[in-house]
């Protein structure tokens, strides 16, 4: 997809991995660009700044857990800007906790790493399909790949969004949609360098496998595959030869895991 004139809604774009890709789709000449964010001041501050070099935006809050706060953002890129070309769903949350995590961090987990794509797809695949033409950016992870050792929600989540990016290519494409799942390793954001600084298992596990990047790195490969409608976006490199190994032999790699620490 040529990013040219489109209109875009991207989630959780207050800092980090969002806000690189709102101001980044920006550049590429979007027509606007729905900037969403639970923490709204900061997202605000995101589209003050599209709007200073010259482009469309548009601050909105949402609870992305929330059917509703979505649709909310959905009306909000068709008030403000006339439809939805990218819908990229990029909020997400992490723990640090094992199989034995809370119930609320695993139900939490669930709503935002997973339910926030399933219904982003529900509320714009329709209008997509009628027009034969739309795009949905999935904010996945390596961790969907590979697993996020010393994260048991945040590893289970983020394989079942890698499997519903899946579906929906399989189902849509043939439709007009085009389905990117987006699968970084280690970003320095607010979500992974705290916990990499305290010394925490399930970060310094991330932080080990390749070297942390900057956000607008994951944008700038976001862009390319985008551009290029790759299926799987792959920041890191090396994750793809990884993700090859393990694929040809899942218990051999599961025991390279176990001997490297992780």
């Amino acid at each position: 997809m040529d990013l040219v004139g489109r209109v875009v809604v991207v989630t959780g774009a207050a800092r980090g991995i969002g806000a690189a890709l709102a101001c980044r789709f920006a550049a590429e000449g979007a027509a606007g660009v729905v900037v969403s964010d639970l923490d709204l001041e900061a997202a605000e501050e995101v589209a003050a700044g599209i709007v200073a070099q010259g482009g469309g935006a548009v601050a909105v809050r949402a609870d992305v857990s929330s059917k509703d706060d979505l649709k909310g953002l959905v009306l909000a890129a068709k008030e403000h800007f006339g439809t939805v070309d990218l819908f990229c769903s990029n909020a997400g949350v992490a723990y640090g906790t094992g199989v034995h995590a809370s119930g609320d961090q695993w139900a939490r987990s669930w709503e935002i790493n997973v339910l926030q794509h399933v219904y982003a797809a529900q509320l714009v695949v329709p209008a997509m399909a009628r027009r034969g033409d739309g795009y949905l950016l999935i904010t996945a992870s390596a961790a969907g790949l590979l697993g996020a050792p010393g994260d048991a929600p945040y590893s289970v989540s983020k394989h079942a969004v890698v499997g519903l990016a899946e579906w929906l290519a399989l189902t849509y494409r043939p439709k007009g949609i085009k389905v990117s799942a987006l699968c970084p390793l280690g970003v320095r954001t607010a979500l992974l360098e705290p916990a990499v600084l305290a010394g925490h298992p399930a970060a310094l596990a991330i932080a080990a496998q390749a070297p942390m990047i900057e956000p607008a790195e994951v944008a700038e490969a976001a862009v390319q595959g985008i551009r290029n409608e790759d299926f799987l976006i792959l920041p890191h490199e090396s994750v793809r030869e990884r993700y090859a190994r393990k694929a040809q032999d899942p218990g051999q790699w599961i025991d390279e895991m176990i001997a490297e620490g992780h």
